[in-house]
């Protein structure tokens, strides 16, 4: 699993595993899923992400497993 997080692109991109994308499709405007031959989610993209959180710190990035 692989977090890229985008400044310039202003973009957060999660990739769930390495199996190829062979599709891709916007769900809601600004969120951007990727699907394997098997029509798995492999890859979820945010985008605008400024917008969806004003007080963004791109250097407080946190990662939490329960």
């Amino acid at each position: 699993m692989k977090l890229t997080v985008d400044k310039e692109a202003d973009a957060l991109y999660l990739r769930l595993d390495e199996s190829p994308i062979v599709e891709t499709e916007e769900v809601s405007p600004g969120v951007i899923l990727d699907y394997n031959e098997d029509r798995e989610v492999v890859g979820v993209e945010l985008l605008y992400l400024s917008k969806r959180s004003r007080a963004l710190d791109y250097s407080a990035l946190a990662f939490e497993a329960a």
